[in-house]
């Protein structure tokens, strides 16, 4: 299928679904910004897609890949409150935030999405069940098949990365 024939098929997606696929997020997030938000992103990402072929069943793919980017939002706002936490404890002591302070703590946040990003994908998928969901390391090998040695390595891999960050001036 060529480019022009998948966008009109995402587009008849678009047009048949996307209110239900809104209306199915708005319950998730109990926000209808969020909905309106994650929907659209929904769309951009099959138009991303290099191969694209109408799904058999259209909203059980699209709640697939909307679930998908609702499990990200949820861990990149954990990690942003996570970050935006450390920066408070970095800065404590300090009783006014300037705007400069609050460049400061969204750079820092834009430094730790990128070092997430540059991990390879079983250290990021370690890091951040261990940090966002709080799981075991044992319970960690258990769910990605490999040893608990590796998972402690991944670990702490991305702690070295995170405090090369955070301390860095």
């Amino acid at each position: 299928m060529n480019a022009i024939a998948a966008q009109r098929e995402i587009g008849t997606l678009y047009e048949t679904h996307a209110d239900w696929l809104r209306d199915w997020l708005r319950r998730h997030t109990q926000c209808s910004h969020r909905a309106a938000d994650l929907t659209h992103e929904t769309f951009c990402r099959l138009l991303e897609r290099p191969q694209f072929a109408m799904p058999d069943a259209p909203r059980s793919y699209l709640a697939t890949v909307a679930r998908r980017l609702l499990i990200d939002d949820v861990r990149r706002r954990d990690v942003e409150q996570a970050v935006l936490y450390a920066f408070e404890i970095r800065c404590a002591g300090v009783d006014d935030i300037s705007p400069d302070r609050i460049a400061e703590a969204f750079q820092l946040l834009h430094a730790v999405l990128r070092l997430l990003d540059t991990l390879p994908m079983e250290a990021r998928c370690a890091f951040l069940l261990r940090r966002m969901e709080g799981l075991e390391q044992k319970d960690i090998a258990i769910r990605l098949g490999i040893s608990l040695s590796t998972v402690k390595r991944h670990i702490a891999l991305a702690y070295a990365r995170c405090y090369a960050i955070a301390y860095a001036d």
